[in-house]
């Protein structure tokens, strides 16, 4: 009869716990809006742009992340709106991970310029900065500012400030 007790007081605490829940999820897709001082990057005015985010944890605090921009900036010379796509992939680390997550994170970028003069590439390195506020268990709204020094070959080195906003939703 006991063990019977036992049994029954063991299934009732099974059915009757709350469910586990993780301490935050490790992946994430978002939108962000923000803008991209070019700094006469082959020949472009400053512009707005929206990106495509996301990143996946890995351990102890890091972050792998992605960021693509997708901006339509002025060129003086041809007097015309351009495409210009810009997609990064970088690392990051997070000082706290509940809900504001503080960061600090490098970034290797790619610049691509669609001109109807030709097409024109940059690579680039460069630091970057942000915070994230959780609103839900699941939803965050950011900041983040990133320097970026792109290199060419045939141009000197360029440099870029980038500016941004968005919310990204974790799974």
């Amino acid at each position: 009869m006991r063990s019977f007790c036992s049994a029954l007081a063991l299934l009732a605490a099974l059915f009757l716990a709350a469910p586990a829940h993780a301490q935050f999820a490790n992946r994430s897709l978002g939108l962000s809006a923000g803008y991209m001082n070019f700094n006469n990057t082959a020949s472009l005015n400053s512009t707005v742009f929206l990106g495509f985010d996301a990143s996946l944890y890995i351990e102890s605090g890091f972050e792998v992340v992605s960021l693509t921009k997708l901006a339509f900036p002025y060129d003086p010379i041809s007097e015309k709106r351009v495409v210009g796509l810009a997609p990064s992939l970088g690392i990051r680390y997070l000082f706290l991970e509940e809900g504001i997550r503080p960061y600090l994170g490098a970034d290797l970028s790619y610049l691509h310029i669609f001109k109807d003069s030709g097409e024109q590439n940059f690579f680039g390195v460069g630091p970057n900065a942000g915070v994230e506020f959780f609103v839900s268990d699941s939803i965050s709204l950011g900041a983040r500012a990133q320097f970026n020094a792109y290199l060419s070959l045939d141009e000197a080195v360029q440099t870029s400030l980038i500016l941004s906003a968005g919310t990204s939703v974790y799974f």
